[in-house]
This record gives C-alpha cells, sequence and structure tokens, in this order.
C-alpha cells in the first residue's frame, strides 16, 4: 500500500468559491440570526472549510430594523467601549445603536448593532477583520447588490 499517494488538500484564497447570500432578518431574534451569518461568514457550513482561510459567502441582511431582542433587552442591556483616556468608558445600549443606524451620515450597509454583535463572534485576528466586511446590513428590503445575483436563503433551515 502507497502511503504517500494519500495526500490531505488544504483549500487557499485561489480555489475558494464564494457567494452571495440575502438573509431577511423580519421578526428574527438577533443573537440567533447573527450566530448563523458567522456560521455562513466563516465558511463553516462548506465541505472546504479552513480555519485559515477566509472560505466563507459574503451575506446581504435585508430589513434588520425589524429584528428584535427577547425581553427588555433593547433598553436594558449595556455594552461597554473605552476611549482609552481617563473616564473614557461609554456606555451604549441596543436601542441607541438602532437609532445610529437610521443616521443618515453612516455608510450603507453598514449597522453599528449587528457590527457590535458579530464581533463578538468571530475571531479576534486579521481574519476575523477581513471577515466582518463581508456583512452588509440593510434597514429596508432593498439593497444595491443586485449585480452579484445573490440568493435569497431561509435562515430558519440553517442548523
Amino acid at each position: 500500500m502507497d502511503t504517500l499517494s494519500y495526500k490531505t488538500l488544504t483549500p487557499n484564497a485561489q480555489s475558494i468559491e464564494k457567494e452571495w447570500v440575502v438573509i431577511d432578518a423580519t421578526d428574527q431574534v438577533l443573537g440567533r440570526l447573527c450566530a448563523k451569518v458567522a456560521l455562513i461568514l466563516r465558511g463553516k457550513n462548506k465541505p472546504t472549510y479552513s480555519p485559515f482561510v477566509e472560505c466563507g459567502d459574503n451575506v446581504i441582511i435585508i430589513n434588520a430594523d425589524k429584528v428584535r431582542l427577547t425581553g427588555k433587552k433593547m433598553t436594558d442591556r449595556e455594552y461597554l467601549s473605552y476611549t482609552g483616556y481617563p473616564g473614557g468608558q461609554r456606555v451604549t445600549t441596543p436601542e441607541l445603536l438602532m437609532k445610529k443606524a437610521h443616521n443618515k451620515h453612516i455608510k450603507p450597509g453598514y449597522n453599528p448593532l449587528f457590527i457590535k454583535v458579530m464581533k463578538g463572534m468571530l475571531p479576534k485576528n486579521r481574519l476575523g477583520r477581513r471577515i466582518i466586511e463581508n456583512m452588509h446590513v440593510y434597514l429596508g428590503p432593498e439593497h444595491p447588490h443586485a449585480a452579484q445575483n445573490p440568493k435569497v436563503i431561509d435562515i430558519n433551515t440553517i442548523k
């Protein structure tokens, strides 16, 4: 038996086939939705997954303003950040981040609440910072990525 013929194939950036996926966030719980989106962004739902290669799909989330949080988390949960200066600890709530998403000065496709939640679910390194750029979040049902021919998937069917 020739053991040299068994080679483990590892994917690289050139061999990965990336797709565009549209997910509707209407009446979805924020944390559960983002956990499934993180799975797609990392590429863990593909048989060619590799932990050190960006092998996930590009995700477009529409109707992000209709996402919900259970209980009183919209007003009672607190996200802490620190500016780096003495006395620079800032506290925000999901309600304030949702209001910030409606600001006309924020770049289209960027939602502060989704970014805050997704950063906690992705690796804290260069790969995680590249992966988060593949997520585009829009408040309404329209998105400008029609040229990429995204396919619509039901998030409830993903395990």
